[in-house]
């Protein structure tokens, strides 16, 4: 009897609820364990779920994604943006060039081919918002540290796009000089932005709209995914970021409507399954093997990309005269990385492809290092800034 999809979810659900279980016992964050548990299940240890399982299931962490830039854009409130002002913009764009900025000038110095460095480096602005948002969620995280994190989380989408434009223009300018201008290759990211914030916008008034229409529960949960589902589906043919259209649409939403607790409160209860299917597939889909293979070039990356996260981080918080427990811990919060890295690998691959495959197994090695001790760290960092208990 041939195991199929739906008991394949029913096991990965199963062994995900386990898994918690066994991480409470040592204090660890849930979403570890989701990660833990897929990684020895999966087809690189145990092999208990398949290679083809994990590619048929590859809505489900798309649809996560959905639903966790929904609820990352619910902080991105008017009235609380006044009160914080300029302080999570500083930050995430600190944060995010300190990072490509610091890895840069390591690799250069390690005598590596300048074009490489650049275009590695780029990818270190990315950050993975899924783990820090679950410790969040998991913790019931409250405070200046948490109120600053997730709009910084929100923006460094946006900042990341940027960053490896500008680095990728770069890179091309030393390989061929001919090359287009800087200007010319920062349109692209630029242009990918706007497009996903204007649809953002645009989903986020018909959004409001419809749940004005529909007043029972269930019809505003109904309309609510709906809306996630359109966002992905159209972001998908358009080819542009899902991650800044939905928390676009979810921060156009929150500030024309009047019910949106009232319905993010029913997207919470029904997208928990969701983001530990999520994370039990990304835990599957890691292969510790090639952690062997990255060398002295991947310990840079891996170690630097963290010192630029937590010094710009600092630098930002400072500049901005945060809380002393945003200056001292943020930085800390910011180390998963994953999809939108991964997705810049392969671009960078295009600009430099003599170097294309090293740069895709370093930033494959940091995804499963940065997924594993991130969810940890931001744990820690949220404690000793006494915002959770």
């Amino acid at each position: 009897m041939q195991v199929n999809l739906f008991t394949t979810i029913a096991l990965c659900l199963f062994l995900s609820l386990g898994a918690t279980r066994i991480v409470k016992l040592v204090k660890l964050p849930n979403v570890t364990g989701y990660l833990i548990m897929g990684l020895i299940m999966g087809p690189y240890c145990l092999k208990v779920i398949p290679t083809d399982m994990i590619e048929q299931l590859s809505i489900i962490p798309e649809v996560a994604l959905g639903f966790i830039a929904l609820s990352i854009g619910a902080e991105f409130k008017l009235s609380y943006l006044k009160q914080v002002g300029k302080t999570p913009v500083v930050i995430a764009f600190l944060e995010g060039f300190g990072a490509v900025l610091v890895v840069d000038i390591a690799l250069i110095l390690s005598g590596q081919n300048a074009a490489f460095s650049l275009c590695l480096g780029a990818i270190a602005a990315a950050t993975a918002p899924a783990a820090t948002l679950m410790v969040v969620k998991q913790y019931k995280a409250k405070g200046p540290l948490t109120s600053t994190l997730l709009p910084v989380v929100a923006i460094d989408d946006a900042v990341a796009l940027i960053a490896f434009g500008v680095s990728v223009a770069l890179a091309k300018s030393i390989q061929d000089p001919q090359s287009s201008s800087l200007m010319a290759a920062l349109i692209s990211p630029l242009l990918e932005i706007v497009e996903a914030f204007g649809l953002g916008a645009l989903l986020g008034i018909a959004f409001s709209w419809l749940t004005k229409q529909f007043h029972s529960r269930d019809n505003r949960l109904s309309v609510a995914i709906a809306m996630v589902f359109v966002c992905l589906g159209i972001c998908d043919m358009l080819n542009i970021s899902n991650l800044l259209c939905c928390m676009m649409m979810s921060a156009v939403y929150v500030n024309l409507s009047d019910v949106y607790e009232k319905v993010f409160e029913l997207t919470d209860r029904i997208s928990a399954p969701l983001f530990m299917l999520f994370f039990f597939l990304s835990g599957a889909d890691l292969n510790v093997g090639i952690i062997q293979s990255v060398g002295m070039i991947g310990i840079i990356y891996v170690v630097f990309r963290v010192v630029g996260k937590v010094s710009g981080a600092y630098l930002g918080a400072k500049i901005c005269k945060a809380e002393e427990s945003v200056q001292k811990y943020l930085g800390f919060t910011l180390i998963p990385q994953a999809g939108v890295a991964i997705g810049l690998a392969a671009t960078a691959m295009n600009v430099v492809p003599e170097y294309g495959m090293q740069i895709r197994t370093i930033i494959l090695c940091g995804t499963v290092i940065y997924e594993l001790i991130g969810p940890l760290t931001t744990k820690i960092a949220l404690k000793k800034a006494h915002e959770i208990s």
